[in-house]
């Protein structure tokens, strides 16, 4: 029984890394590459010193860069599973570690808790369910896993604390908060230790000015005077942000849109209980300091920065946001040892909030698996287009109907797509796609492959010719009519211009338009061969009679 005992913390933390492996691998398995993902898998081509130090947005990208490339080397690009485990794993990482610092301050079921309400951060779910958030959460494993070593107190610590404070800042600049820890703890132990220790911070800052000399400058920032003088406020609210959503209380939606209601009286309690607890015993424990530095640069930062767009109540901000809420309370309550009716309130409540904060991961889950299928169907369409479309030819917002898919051109696509294999739809699974799905593709075919129309005005001629459908008029339409590769005419008699529209994959629809066939016009319309037998549909309204010739009848 004491074996149990002592060992029942670890049995249950082991379920709950299980539970989220399952539940996180469970939810993006329709999942494709999204968004800024594109950006590394078709924008640093090769293997250079530009390809890993480029900036993504204003952010290091080094070792990101660096691990999408070897999964594609490796899995190829027609799944995106290898980089959601490698999200997933390191997710479970963070968590343990965050368990293990919790553990050394206040024991093994609170850091159970901890552990468990950062992996079930449901208004985080951008960075629990989107593999590119390697960015952020390798920051933070790397970050923390510098804090515990920090307290070993000895050279092979400090170079291992070096080391981790490098690669977290290799992730992306939120490595620069850790860096900043490190100086705070070799300040708090100068009298023990000395401030020889600098060069745990100061290498890694060092690195990280080199590379912002290099190449991180001609990233576009937003430091302003009023993001300075706001960043106060940006500050309280990224806390405040961060206790509601660990306690499932978070009223912000998918879109980042809200405010921190529950989150603004949570931090007033919070200072007002640390205040209270300060008059009970003497001061606080020395290794608050350096996650507190690293908590307050981090929302200052993000504030000094800080666009529309890019407010405090983010959930890809708050998943850093939240890891430094759990270890800064575990530093304030150093030394409290909570009995079984304490630990069963927290078990209780950290209950209800993973159960409150999975109708995040619902929502986030709808959000990307749409993102998915729409990825899916746009670059199948670019696979079914290869032979004609533009290499130039971009999947802008214009085109795609979402600014998700801007990274993606023709030309880097294909290319990539004839080494690493395609993510895309084939034509077969884009049959049986979403209908939105496939009512985008046919519109991103039209214009790749591309579809084109000559007119020939005053060249209708009376009489139906051979091979011809006819459409009567009085507005009545022709639709359905099925054509293939190559030159089909739309012949229009005198009078009002025709509506002329086609679909191919869509049923619902006629969702690609034309410019319309004039009256007493014969419009060629020339559709070019691909990577696909399917016909298209064309559909004619008229209000006087018009044909629609088949290629073999129009050619020429």
């Amino acid at each position: 029984m004491a074996w149990q005992r002592r060992n029942a913390p670890a049995v249950v933390l082991a379920g709950v890394l299980m539970a989220a492996a399952v539940l996180l691998l469970y939810l993006g398995r329709h999942f494709t590459f999204i968004q800024d993902s594109w950006y590394f898998l078709l924008d640093r081509p090769g293997v250079n010193a530009d390809a890993f130090l480029k900036p993504h947005n204003e952010h290091i990208v080094v070792i990101p860069v660096a691990i999408s490339k070897l999964l594609i080397a490796v899995f190829g690009m027609t799944s995106a599973l290898p980089e959601r485990i490698v999200l997933t794993a390191m997710l479970l990482a963070t968590a343990v570690l965050v368990f293990v610092y919790v553990r050394r301050r206040i024991g093994p079921w609170p850091g159970v808790i901890a552990a468990t309400l950062l992996l079930f951060l449901g208004p985080s779910w951008s960075v629990l369910l989107w593999p590119f958030e390697i960015v952020i959460v390798g920051s933070v494993l790397t970050g923390v896993a510098m804090l515990l070593v920090l307290e070993r107190e000895d050279r092979a610590g400090d170079a291992w604390a070096c080391v981790l404070a490098l690669l977290s800042v290799g992730f992306s600049s939120l490595g620069v908060p850790f860096a900043i820890a490190a100086g705070a703890d070799v300040l708090v132990n100068r009298r023990r230790r000395g401030l020889r220790r600098a060069w745990i911070a100061l290498v890694p800052l060092a690195l990280y000015g080199l590379w912002y000399l290099g190449w991180g400058h001609e990233a576009p920032h937003h430091l302003s005077l009023d993001n300075v003088l706001s960043s106060p406020a940006y500050l309280l609210n990224g806390f405040a942000s961060s206790l509601d959503s660990l306690l499932g209380l978070s009223t912000i939606d998918v879109n980042d849109v809200g405010q921190p209601e529950w989150g603004r009286p949570l931090l007033l309690a919070a200072v007002a209980l640390v205040a209270w607890g300060q008059t009970r015993k003497r001061g606080f424990s020395p290794r608050l300091w350096p996650v507190t530095a690293a908590a307050v640069s981090y929302w200052l930062l993000a504030g000094f920065n800080t666009v529309p767009g890019r407010p405090p109540v983010a959930g890809r901000y708050g998943y850093a946001g939240a890891a430094f809420v759990l270890l800064m309370a575990a530093d304030l309550l150093k030394g409290v040892r909570f009995g079984r009716n304490a630990l069963l309130v927290g078990g209780a409540v950290t209950t209800l909030a993973v159960a409150s904060n999975l109708v995040f991961f619902r929502d986030g889950r709808s959000f990307l698996e749409e993102i998915s299928v729409l990825t899916r169907a746009e670059t199948g369409a670019l696979d079914i287009s290869h032979r004609t479309v533009s290499p130039a030819f971009s999947l802008t917002p214009k085109v795609a109907g979402t600014a998700t898919l801007e990274a993606i051109s023709a030309g880097s696509y294909l290319e990539a797509t004839r080494e690493h294999g395609s993510p895309g739809y084939s034509p077969q699974e884009l049959a049986a796609a979403p209908e939105s799905a496939r009512r985008q593709a046919d519109i991103v075919l039209s214009q790749a492959l591309p579809l084109s129309t000559d007119v020939r005005p005053g060249a209708f001629r009376a009489g139906a010719g051979r091979g011809c459908t006819v459409v009567a008029g009085g507005g009545r339409a022709v639709g359905d009519v099925a054509i293939g590769p190559g030159v089909t005419k739309i012949e229009v008699a005198p009078g009002p211009a025709a509506e002329v529209s086609l679909r191919r994959f869509a049923t619902g629809e006629f969702p690609v338009r034309t410019a319309g066939a004039p009256g007493g016009a014969v419009t060629l319309l020339r559709v070019p061969r691909d990577a696909s037998s399917r016909p298209w549909h064309l559909h004619v309204q008229a209000g006087q009679t018009a044909r629609v010739c088949d290629p073999a009848a129009g050619a020429g």
